[in-house]
C-alpha cells in the first residue's frame, strides 16, 4: 500500500478564503543587534583576580576547552571596550571589529603564560588591538592607508604624538610631526585628514531617535586600579632592565644609546658624527648594533617582551 505524501494528507485549500497576512519579525538593525549582543554578554560573570589566576592556570596545564569558554566569556566586554576605541576609524557594522577583537582574545588565551606575572586582561589587549587593527588595514578600502611603511606608522602614532607635542606645549602641525616621525610632510597632512574624516562621538545613542548610548551597556571606562599597578609594575621592570642595558655598553655605545634612543628630542647622526670625530654614517651603524643587542638582551630577561610591548606603537 502506497504511503501518502505530506501534500496528500492536508486539505485542500479554499480559493475563496481570504489570504491570512503573513507574520513577518521586524527588520533588525546593525544597532539593534549591537544592543542585544551588549545585553547578553552582560550576562556572563567577570572573574576576580583569584578566579582569573585559577582558571588561567588551570587552563595552560590542562588546554580543557571548557576553561577557555570561561576566560573568553567573562572577557567579552573588555573587547567591546577596545573595538569602541576604533569606531572612528569603520564607520559600517561596529561587530565586525568586535568579531574581530574576540578572535584576538581566543588567541591570547592560547598563548597566556599565567606563571609570567602580568594580568590576562593586560596581555590579552595586546592581542585583541592586533587583530582589530589587522582587520582595517586589510579591509578599510574606501581610504587606502597602510600601504607603506610611513603610512603604518602614522596610522599607528599620529595622535599620540600630536597630543605629546599638544602636553609639551607645541602646536603639532605637519611638519613638526613629520620631523619625529621621520615621514614626509604631504603623509601627515593626508594621514590626519584621511583619519578626521570619520570622527563620531562615543556618546551616540544606539539608533534615532534612543536615549541610549553603547556606553551605557557597558561598566565605566576607567582602568582598574590593579591594572594600572600591573602595568606600573612592567614599566618599572623595563626600566630596570634598560638601565641594566646600558650598563654593560661601551663609553660610546652609551652616549648614543642615550641620545638617540631614550630622549625626547634625541641629537642627529651628523651632531654625534661630529662630536666623536666620526662619520654620520659609522653613528648609524653603532646604533643599529646597540637595537640588536638591546632586542636580545631584553628577550633573554623578559621572555615575553613582546607581549608588553603596545601593538601600535611598533615601528
Amino acid at each position: 500500500m502506497k504511503k501518502p505524501n505530506a501534500a496528500e494528507t492536508l486539505p485542500a485549500a479554499d480559493p475563496a478564503a481570504p489570504h491570512a497576512p503573513a507574520e513577518t519579525a521586524p527588520r533588525q538593525t546593525p544597532a539593534d543587534i549591537l544592543q542585544h549582543y551588549l545585553a547578553e554578554i552582560s550576562r556572563f560573570p567577570l572573574l576576580t583576580r583569584e578566579e582569573e589566576e585559577r582558571l588561567t592556570r588551570a587552563y595552560h596545564e590542562t588546554r580543557d576547552p571548557e576553561i577557555a569558554r570561561r576566560i573568553v566569556t567573562a572577557n567579552l566586554r573588555l573587547v567591546v571596550k577596545i573595538a569602541l576605541d576604533f569606531q572612528k576609524f569603520w564607520m559600517q557594522n561596529f561587530l565586525d571589529l568586535v568579531q574581530e577583537g574576540n578572535l584576538g582574545l581566543m588567541q591570547a588565551v592560547k598563548k597566556f603564560d599565567p606563571y609570567k606575572g602580568v594580568k590576562f586582561s593586560y596581555y590579552a589587549s595586546f592581542w585583541i588591538k592586533a587583530y582589530i587593527l589587522k582587520f582595517l588595514m586589510d579591509n578599510w578600502r574606501l581610504v587606502k592607508i597602510g600601504t607603506t611603511q610611513a603610512q603604518r606608522k602614522l596610522f599607528y602614532n599620529l595622535h599620540k604624538e600630536k597630543d605629546r607635542l599638544q602636553a609639551l606645549g607645541f602646536e603639532p602641525v605637519p611638519k613638526l610631526i613629520s620631523q619625529r616621525l621621520n615621514v614626509s610632510e604631504q603623509d601627515v597632512i593626508e594621514m590626519d585628514q584621511r583619519m578626521g574624516a570619520w570622527e563620531v562621538s562615543l556618546d551616540a545613542p544606539v539608533r534615532q531617535e534612543s536615549d541610549d548610548r553603547h556606553l551605557d551597556f557597558l561598566e565605566s571606562g576607567e582602568v582598574p586600579l590593579e591594572s594600572r599597578v600591573a602595568r606600573a609594575e612592567i614599566d618599572a621592570r623595563l626600566k630596570a632592565e634598560m638601565q641594566a642595558f646600558r650598563d654593560i655598553l661601551e663609553d660610546k655605545e652609551q652616549v648614543i644609546f642615550e641620545e638617540r634612543m631614550l630622549t625626547e628630542e634625541p641629537k642627529t647622526l651628523q651632531e654625534l658624527g661630529e662630536r666623536f670625530g666620526v662619520s654620520r654614517e659609522r653613528v648609524r651603524q653603532i646604533e643599529t648594533r646597540i637595537k640588536k643587542k638591546l632586542k636580545a638582551f631584553l628577550e633573554d630577561r623578559i621572555p615575553d617582551i613582546e607581549a608588553y610591548r603596545a601593538g601600535p606603537d611598533a615601528e
